[in-house]
């Protein structure tokens, strides 16, 4: 892979101009996935957020760390079990019916922006946010890609495996099986249609 080096700063603008600049009649969904503990998914997309509001664009960030399942099923085969992590943490159906719906052409437009409390282990009580037609909604997460979410736009923060298992929390590091895996059955380097090298966060790189 051959990527090129840019600013931390430049890249917040190229994708928030490649963002503003599509579609703009009808609401847009846009993932940034990444290792959660590592790559920092959030940070780009919430970084995203102002500068598509100063171009004429809402934006609503949420987070697919809302839309855990309960922990009765997250950790049904013990908290530390990677195949799990993969499968099953995701609520893929309640994410696809509360956000990514509503987004869609003929969609309501009313996107519920969290719907589980994974820490507290019970439902949120979120309003729906009411957006207008040419809306961003930026999702964060982890192993998005793959699971036929229906993005417009999918931005994956990649990172080699020494820099994975240098970055990711040592209590973490039982879940590097489940990036392996990802990286091997959904190649998201190949898959993404923006792949962002994130080994030195001050220093990432595009992929050309």
């Amino acid at each position: 892979m051959r990527f090129r080096p840019i600013s931390f700063d430049r890249l917040v603008t190229e994708l928030a101009e490649r963002i503003a600049a599509s579609a703009a009649d009808r609401r847009l969904a846009v993932a940034v996935d990444g290792a959660a503990g590592a790559a920092d998914p959030a940070g780009l997309a919430d970084a995203l957020v102002g500068p598509l509001r100063v171009a004429g664009r809402e934006a609503l960030r949420v987070s697919a760390w809302d839309f855990l399942r309960p922990a009765s099923l997250r950790f049904e085969r013990g908290r530390h079990d990677p195949d799990t992590r993969y499968d099953d943490w995701l609520d893929v159906g309640a994410l696809r019916r509360e956000v990514l719906d509503p987004v869609r052409p003929g969609g309501t437009g009313q996107v519920l922006p969290a719907l589980w409390d994974a820490d507290a282990d019970r439902a949120y009580r979120h309003p729906r946010a009411s957006l207008p037609g040419d809306a961003v909604v930026l999702v964060d997460g982890e192993l998005l890609l793959g699971r036929g979410l229906d993005f417009d736009l999918t931005v994956h923060l990649w990172l080699s495996p020494p820099a994975l298992a240098r970055k990711l929390p040592a209590d973490q590091h039982w879940a590097l099986p489940a990036y392996e895996r990802y990286d091997r059955e959904v190649s998201p380097t190949d898959t993404a249609d923006v792949v962002v090298r994130m080994d030195h966060p001050r220093n990432p790189a595009v992929k050309d």
